[in-house]
């Protein structure tokens, strides 16, 4: 008899037979765990297995298992909904046990940076005017992997690393790329009825009442690196979207009665003929059309002035071939313009 697969059971190695589980089941870690860096621990391990699983013939059943992992994830460290969540558990303190702690004290708890490291960091950030979680990765103390999840546990806010869960292609595509693009931002999924929003920052304002306005639902920030989110834009958000479309083309006036009809529009000027050095080729048709000019015109003018009075035919063939020799020479000038 084949063995019906389990994935909490086979791939989690979760004993408990209670289903669903709750948050903190799932993730293996204590009840009300309060400590950010230990769940996110415990997300990545677990994440890290189930993607094994990914292409082959359980493929379905671990991309919704990385979806599920996520949604605990992003839930148990995102302080609002975390002690919204416990709340429904019944943790008499809803607030939360942990207390708080600001960015530099976080990293310095971690051993992220030393003191020597943070105080280089806050004289750059006051020289240049950057954050100092910016100015840690531009000084090249710490990188962007490192510091932001620090920085997102100290503003409340959950870290994610967006190569670890599959992206929806559609939910992406469901945001105006304008606004991907401009504020770096991109949409994670839709989790009880709330839009997650990855971005390096925390969503702007007025960028996430415009999607509420679009989706009829809050939109709550994720944080994620820079390159994660450029490299989600890339792939799935369409570079000639982000492009203002062009104004449409004015109508044309509608003709009043017994008026004159409007002007035609001028012709557009002809390309003018790139300057430079004449080729052999160009020079070979000169000559041949100021030849043409010479001989037809001395050809005209000589039998016109021969029958001329008083000057004889010698003194008429002078004459035209001069005046053939200028037609020539104007036919060259004009022709090398």
């Amino acid at each position: 008899m084949t063995k019906t697969l389990d994935v909490y059971r086979d791939w989690l190695k979760i004993t408990d037979t209670a289903r669903p589980l709750n948050y903190y089941q799932l993730l293996r870690v204590k009840q009300f765990e309060d400590n950010t860096a230990k769940i996110r621990e415990h997300y990545k391990a677990m994440n890290s297995h189930v993607r094994k699983f990914a292409a082959g013939e359980f493929a379905k059943q671990s991309q919704d298992l990385l979806n599920e992992l996520a949604r605990a994830m992003l839930c148990l460290t995102d302080k609002q909904r975390k002690t919204e969540y416990d709340a429904t558990l019944g943790r008499k303190d809803a607030s939360g046990g942990a207390k708080g702690r600001n960015f530099e004290q976080i990293l310095l708890a971690s051993k992220l940076v030393d003191q020597a490291q943070l105080d280089k960091a806050r004289n750059f950030s006051k020289a240049v005017g950057v954050d100092v979680r910016d100015a840690l990765v531009q000084q090249k103390i710490a990188k962007y992997e490192e510091v932001l999840p620090a920085y997102a546990e100290s503003i409340g806010l959950p870290y994610l690393d967006l190569t670890d869960m599959p992206i929806d292609p559609q939910l992406v595509a469901s945001i105006p790329a304008h606004i991907a693009r401009t504020h770096s931002c991109v949409p994670v999924m839709i989790d009880n009825n709330e839009l997650l929003m990855a971005s390096p920052n925390p969503i702007d304002p007025n960028v996430e009442e415009e999607l509420r306005l679009r989706f009829s639902m809050p939109v709550r920030s994720v944080l994620c690196t820079p390159r994660n989110v450029n490299e989600v834009i890339a792939k799935y958000v369409p570079k000639d979207a982000s492009a203002p479309a062009p104004p449409p083309a004015a109508a044309a006036p509608t003709p009043v009665a017994g008026a004159a009809p409007a002007p035609a529009a001028a012709a557009p000027a002809a390309a003018a003929k790139p300057s430079g050095p004449m080729t052999e080729e160009d020079k070979k048709e000169r000559q041949q059309l100021a030849m043409i000019a010479f001989f037809g015109t001395g050809m005209v003018l000589t039998n016109v002035l021969k029958w001329g009075v008083g000057m004889g035919f010698g003194a008429s063939a002078a004459i035209a071939i001069t005046v053939a020799a200028i037609a020539g020479a104007i036919t060259w000038k004009v022709k090398s313009r």
